[in-house]
């Protein structure tokens, strides 16, 4: 069952991804890259039916990096759902931002809880990301993802009290490197703390990301937030990298 939705989630899930088609038909679908295929919100009948089977999950990185939140994803970093983030962040397809933006709010929804007031806070992009991908990917699913909870009846505030500094690209870390790279990665913006403890005053504050690999850089968000009076309730991502031992 769907918290966003109560009994009739399942059937909204679905129409995240039947409910229109795109405004300009890519040459490939989303999930599986597959040509000539039919497709809406630019993905393929089969693609589309593996991310409506997703349910919002706990998820946890082992270890836990020290004041990481609690955590929601949607599933796991593979298949449809890592194809379709990929597209949407890498390969320019801006306009999943919707239907993934609206998935995300079913990760709130579960993470919250209940039907509450919530702030939306998304892990901010630095400057060279946001160039690189035409603006802040973060930036336009909260977007979405806020509009989708605030049809379902839920009080929903957004804000960006924070500004991520140059740092090396993560994917080219490991464990350690990332901690470091995260630790000192964001500042609070001028002005901003007064202003968004206010805001977050009765609200469930919930970060955003859209995947959570080792959790430092959530970590990181939430005691930058913390340290200025801001509590952070909950995590909700798109989907959580799956570990791998290796042999």
């Amino acid at each position: 069952m769907s918290r966003l939705f109560g009994s009739g989630g399942v059937a909204v899930l679905a129409g995240v991804w039947a409910e229109l088609t795109d405004l300009v038909l890519p040459a490939e679908c989303a999930g599986c890259r597959g040509e000539r295929l039919p497709l809406r919100q630019g993905a393929c009948p089969g693609c589309a039916a593996a991310l409506r089977a997703l349910r919002p999950t706990p998820v946890r990185p082992s270890p836990a990096p020290p004041g990481l939140p609690r955590c929601v994803a949607l599933g796991s970093y593979q298949g449809a759902l890592r194809e379709s983030i990929l597209a949407y962040k890498e390969r320019g397809r801006h306009g999943l931002a919707r239907p993934l933006g609206r998935l995300l709010a079913e990760v709130v929804a579960e993470a919250a809880g209940e039907r509450r007031p919530v702030l939306l806070v998304p892990v901010p992009a630095t400057a060279r990301a946001a160039r690189a991908r035409h603006g802040d990917h973060l930036r336009r699913l909260t977007r979405h993802a806020a509009a989708r909870l605030r049809a379902a009846g839920w009080p929903v505030a957004v804000a960006h009290p924070l500004r991520a500094l140059p740092r090396p690209d993560s994917a080219t870390l490991d464990s350690t490197g990332r901690a470091a790279a995260a630790r000192d990665a964001f500042r609070l913006r001028t002005g901003r703390s007064g202003r968004v403890r206010r805001g977050a005053a009765g609200r469930a504050v919930v970060l955003l990301d859209d995947i959570v690999t080792t959790g430092v850089t959530l970590a990181a968000v939430a005691r930058r937030l913390e340290t200025a009076g801001i509590p952070v309730y909950a995590a909700a991502v798109l989907a959580a990298t799956v570990r791998r031992s290796r042999a």
